[in-house]
């Protein structure tokens, strides 16, 4: 091979390896953006406020929502800790995301309050929080067996929101 030849064959070379990494970068590239853009527009996780204004003062929450065990991209695990501490029931319950909103079930001991509501008899409920995935806001079903003094059972339903903390 003359000189002539090694410095076309070298040039060939360096202009095929610079095609071959700048191809490679166009593909990490579109891998990464793939990546990226399969992320949730908006990330959930963190903690909120929960305000549901037409219940009593106490039965109110902080949530801290984090990832399901084993971790789904259609669950929230919400962890309920009452603001203040006092008079409502910590709970810990998963969320499952469907068609745009969010279903959180729970059991709570003192979910109703009956005559004097600090100090009065409890009743337990079932509470069903549904809220919208981009707006935050929903209504809260609470289901009792039997009411107060006792009344038949029934449900209250109360609009509720989360702001973020």
């Amino acid at each position: 091979m003359t000189r002539g030849e090694h410095m076309r064959t070298r040039k060939a070379v360096s202009v095929l390896m610079s095609g071959l990494m700048t191809a490679g970068a166009m593909v990490t590239g579109v891998t990464v953006a793939a990546v990226l853009s399969a992320a949730p527009a908006r990330a959930f996780y963190a903690n909120y406020q929960l305000i549901i204004p037409d219940r009593y003062d106490f039965h109110t929450w902080t949530w801290a929502v984090s990832y399901c065990v084993p971790e789904a991209a259609d669950c929230v695990q919400i962890t309920a800790i009452p603001m203040p501490v006092a008079k409502a029931f910590e709970y810990r319950a998963n969320a499952y995301l469907t068609d745009g909103r969010y279903t959180l079930t729970v059991d709570v001991p003192d979910g109703l309050r009956c005559g004097n509501v600090y100090y009065g008899p409890v009743i337990a409920t079932r509470d069903v929080y549904s809220w919208d995935a981009e707006t935050l806001q929903g209504t809260l079903e609470s289901s009792f067996a039997a009411g107060c003094d006792g009344a038949p059972g029934g449900t209250f339903t109360y609009p509720f929101s989360l702001v973020r903390l």
